[in-house]
């Protein structure tokens, strides 16, 4: 299994904190948030490779924040941080276009976790590769947002799922939700549909948000959700990075 982690965004609702470094890499509770979700990915004994995109603007920034890594503890499996070109936010490849970028440049061919660089959470997830192991097909993370208002809800992707765990009704960012259930940026891609990143693309699909190809794939193969357990911040604004920053602990 590989791992991808999403860094290459530009986070413009956090300025002017993100102006000069990636949001991924701003402390939360002493540390990176990309040091988070690493020691999440280095826990899974299935991992043998993870890689990192970032864009042209901040290759630096993650460059010397891996060799400091490099420095503080010998890394269990190799790291590997690539550049999509981009400068600004009017020429980003979108969350999509990045996937596909590090699939082909990284030739990927096995299952694929991908992981957004702004999640904070604190269940391990091992489970997670066991519901993709038991259903033989890619699984999408999930929380329930049951006390949440439906204006907050609308910013999310809403799920439904069957009675087996498969996902029977997908939007992304609804604005009327039908439910409290919500897709969160952590895929797990079957090995056999990793190929459908570059088919979603070239039928003209949006290249942003990867909640629209869950939205696009669970219509053309099976997917399923796994509802993660425990806290689970979603890194936005100002206002949920210093929430996250007060409260957030492993």
């Amino acid at each position: 299994m590989k791992c991808l982690l999403l860094g290459a965004g530009y986070a413009t609702r956090l300025y002017p904190l993100t102006k000069n470094q990636p949001k991924p890499l701003l402390p939360v509770s002493g540390k990176p948030m990309m040091e988070w979700i690493l020691e999440k990915v280095l826990a899974l004994k299935e991992v043998d490779a993870i890689h990192i995109v970032s864009n042209h603007k901040f290759i630096d920034n993650y460059r010397v924040w891996l060799e400091s890594l490099k420095a503080r503890a010998p890394l269990k499996v190799p790291i590997t941080l690539h550049d999509d070109g981009s400068m600004s936010n009017d020429d980003r490849l979108g969350a999509i276009g990045d996937i596909r970028f590090v699939i082909e440049r990284a030739k990927i061919k096995d299952d694929l976790l991908v992981v957004a660089g702004d999640n904070l959470f604190s269940a391990g997830l091992a489970p997670l590769v066991k519901a993709a192991h038991r259903h033989g097909s890619s699984v999408v993370c999930l929380k329930d947002l049951a006390n949440a208002p439906s204006e907050l809800i609308s910013q999310y992707s809403v799920v439904e799922l069957d009675a087996e765990e498969r996902i029977v009704r997908f939007e992304e960012k609804p604005p009327v939700p039908k439910g409290t259930l919500i897709s969160i940026a952590i895929y797990l891609y079957a090995k056999k549909h990793v190929p459908l990143v570059q088919r979603y693309l070239e039928e003209g699909n949006k290249p942003d948000q990867p909640g629209y190809f869950i939205q696009w794939l669970h219509r053309q193969v099976p997917v399923y959700g796994h509802i993660l357990e425990g806290t689970w911040y979603d890194i936005g604004d100002i206002n949920s990075y210093n929430n996250a920053n007060d409260v957030f602990v492993e």
